[in-house]
């Protein structure tokens, strides 16, 4: 389910996460915070660096890095799927995922289920009080299956 949420509030969050951890503010991580969050989908540190170098005087290292701070502010999360190249995604404003991943390529693709989303919401645990969640199912893509069955 996704909140409707501004830029502004998710730089504010950044910027104190920032202050709090005593990282340095600088243009280039809310460059990349920005084109983050206008980015759609699914991507890793190769395509945002390649949407970004010919606009903004950006490293691939410094992609890297700010990459890292976002996880850890929570702003974005990382998917490691065997030995494939991470992928990230935003997650403000996302409280619940559901994700369907390929382990032979790698591939996430998010999906919704209303049935299954009010299942897991009005589920009740002891001594626990949910927040939000994440669900990922692991199989084949129809590509790849298609590509084994040759």
């Amino acid at each position: 389910m996704k909140e409707e949420v501004s830029y502004e509030s998710i730089k504010e969050a950044f910027t104190e996460y920032i202050k709090k951890h005593k990282h340095r503010r600088t243009p280039e991580r809310y460059a990349i915070l920005e084109r983050i969050y206008s980015y759609e989908g699914h991507f890793n540190a190769d395509i945002l660096y390649n949407a970004m170098k010919s606009e903004y005087r950006v490293s691939l290292a410094t992609i890297y890095n700010t990459l890292e701070l976002l996880t850890e502010c929570k702003l974005i999360i990382k998917h490691q799927i065997g030995g494939q190249f991470a992928q990230y995604e935003k997650t403000f404003g996302n409280n619940t995922h559901h994700h369907l991943i390929c382990t032979n390529c790698g591939k996430v693709k998010e999906f919704t289920d209303k049935q299954l989303r009010l299942a897991i919401q009005n589920r009740k645990f002891a001594h626990f009080q949910m927040s939000h969640y994440s669900l990922y199912l692991y199989g084949l893509c129809q590509n790849c299956r298609i590509a084994l069955k040759r």
